[in-house]
């Protein structure tokens, strides 16, 4: 992926709950071009979050293609991501997209990335991606492993905390859950 500076998305399973967060800030360059931008979306007849990180466009193809895939897979996750990520890396028209996607339903959750990547959180349940990714990140698992705070709350609290290390990641987030 090219040097995109757009975004933070984090992914926190805890106690049953799945949140993935985003926020909302979308930069060009050294401007700030929308503060309020949506980057986390429900797919899957809503059992699916969807975030994605780098460019804007692209992630919303990449969006619009992985719901046909868990349409065409019967709303089979795994299957669906797998075969996106085969299509990413193959595909001559998807090589040229230029994002990330972090994508979970209420069991499993998994990044997909143009490379072909395609990998699952650790056992901790957390996972990010974006400029801000591993400030959210490394406070979400500092807040898991030390406190008794939620999977919304460990999601808000480190986005939070990102938003005040990466000058391309703002406060104004979006945070769904399952």
């Amino acid at each position: 992926m090219r040097d995109a500076h757009a975004t933070t998305v984090l992914l926190v399973r805890r106690g049953g709950q799945v949140v993935m967060a985003s926020d909302g800030q979308v930069t060009i360059g050294n401007t700030v071009i929308k503060s309020g931008a949506a980057k986390v979306k429900r797919a899957g007849k809503g059992r699916v979050l969807v975030g994605f990180a780098g460019g804007a466009a692209d992630g919303l193809a990449l969006f619009g293609r992985f719901e046909t895939k868990l349409e065409e897979f019967n709303q089979n996750l795994e299957r669906a991501v797998v075969e996106l990520a085969k299509d990413w890396r193959t595909d001559r028209a998807l090589r040229q997209l230029d994002a990330v996607m972090l994508v979970a339903d209420a069991e499993r959750s998994f990044l997909v990335s143009g490379q072909g990547d395609l990998l699952q959180p650790d056992e901790d349940g957390l996972i990010a991606v974006g400029s801000g990714g591993n400030f959210a990140l490394a406070a979400a698992r500092a807040l898991a492993r030390h406190t008794t705070l939620s999977a919304r709350e460990i999601a808000v609290e480190a986005m939070k905390v990102a938003a005040e290390l990466c000058i391309y990641t703002n406060d104004r987030l979006t945070v769904e859950e399952l």
